[in-house]
């Protein structure tokens, strides 16, 4: 199973093949930090995919907050995400962050 994450530059992706890929099982997940247009449209689809995270971008706002985030997402998130468990700290779609 492979999980695809963007930490980098939004425009890399193929955001329509991401979605393919993700809706077809051929990702089982995606954790995006970046996308093609910023910030993501409420209209987008992977608002509403189940096996998307979505995080807003901002790790940078202070000197210890990267790896303060990094460490949250890799110990705490992804394992949830890999189990099937809910994860902390999700964005509230309805608020818009």
């Amino acid at each position: 199973d492979m999980v695809f994450i963007n930490l980098g530059r939004g425009p890399v992706v193929d955001s329509d093949a991401l979605i393919t890929a993700l809706n077809t099982g051929q990702i089982k997940g995606a954790a995006l930090d970046v996308h093609s247009v910023e910030p993501l449209p409420a209209s987008s689809p992977l608002w509403a995919m189940d096996n998307v995270l979505v995080s807003p971008h901002n790790m940078d706002h202070t000197v210890h907050f990267m790896q303060r985030a990094t460490d949250f997402f890799v110990k705490d998130n992804l394992p949830r995400f890999m189990r099937g468990e809910p994860l902390l700290n999700q964005v509230d779609t309805k608020a818009g962050y």
